[in-house]
């Protein structure tokens, strides 16, 4: 992050990641342009509820400083929220279509009512408790996403399984090695601001790679499905390094998930929330991994 005339000293890691995990409406109030998501919503409860595109919704609403709906995930959105308004949990002000800060306060109790707790009470959709839910209230769920274990490992750091599938692919598409410095599920660096504290984050090492080898890689990592930046020495202060967040990871953090806000908007996930400044050339269509592998 490139320091205004109004900071005069340099901030700490931390407080730039932290700062840049919390979207103000200060913000997010300036005029932004969201990427077109096949299937326009609707206010219509439905039938079958799309797990892919609820937690689209989980994860680029709670940031925003209105009540605006993610383009293609309102109808889902809004039959999760009438069944959670049904099972008490929400009311009815705020099923709108919106996945609010209300709604996952909502699907938090819900998980702690099924007996979840910690990451599997986030307030965010995994496949059971929405099976249950829908259960419980008359939908059936499709394009389910599951992290599977979360005890799996890549280059010898911790993450999911779905993050160790994303990151085998990416490494198939550059012709170097992807080596991990950080991996998920850890609270190790108080300076990560608890991006890393559930799953799907990883940071990259850029050593001995070149300024293009640096941009394809993050090219790679955003074409399957991560919200992925090469972070440099003069917007905080860290080295060269990619730090990458998978789109649409039922454990994400919070931290992580407005990242993900930020991705989507064409921002960099920083306290500063300035454009991408990803070369236009290394940039590719908002994705995730499970609608990347169906091509």
């Amino acid at each position: 992050m490139t320091l205004s005339p109004a900071t005069p000293t340099p901030r700490t890691r931390r407080w730039l990641l932290s700062r840049g995990a919390v979207a103000t409406a200060a913000v997010l109030t300036a005029p932004l342009t969201a990427p077109a998501i096949a299937g326009a919503s609707s206010p219509a409860a439905l039938a079958t509820v799309d797990m892919e595109l609820v937690l689209l919704g989980a994860q680029i609403d709670p940031p925003k400083s209105g009540t605006g709906i993610t383009p293609g995930a309102g109808a889902h959105v809004l039959t999760v929220e009438q069944a959670l308004n049904a099972e008490g949990l929400l009311a009815s002000a705020y099923v709108d279509g919106h996945y609010g800060s209300s709604t996952v306060s909502a699907y938090a109790a819900w998980q702690r009512r099924l007996g979840y707790s910690g990451i599997d009470a986030n307030g965010i959709p995994g496949q059971t408790s929405l099976t249950r839910l829908g259960e419980s209230q008359g939908f059936s769920v499709t394009r389910a996403v599951t992290t599977g274990s979360r005890w799996d490992s890549y280059t010898g750091k911790r993450v999911n399984t779905r993050t160790r599938n994303m990151l085998a692919r990416a490494d198939t598409m550059v012709s170097w090695s992807l080596t991990l410095t950080q991996g998920s599920y850890t609270s190790d660096d108080p300076a990560s601001a608890g991006t890393h504290a559930g799953g799907g984050v990883v940071d990259l090492s850029v050593s001995g790679l070149t300024t293009t080898q640096r941009w394809r890689t993050v090219q790679a990592l955003r074409t399957i499905g991560f919200a992925a930046w090469l972070r440099t020495p003069d917007q905080g202060p860290w080295g060269y390094h990619i730090h990458a967040a998978a789109v649409s990871d039922p454990d994400l953090s919070q931290p992580a998930r407005n990242q993900i806000h930020d991705y989507y908007f064409g921002r960099n996930g920083l306290a500063n929330h300035a454009p991408d400044n990803t070369p236009t050339s290394y940039q590719v269509p908002f994705t995730w991994w499970e609608k990347y592998l169906r091509g």
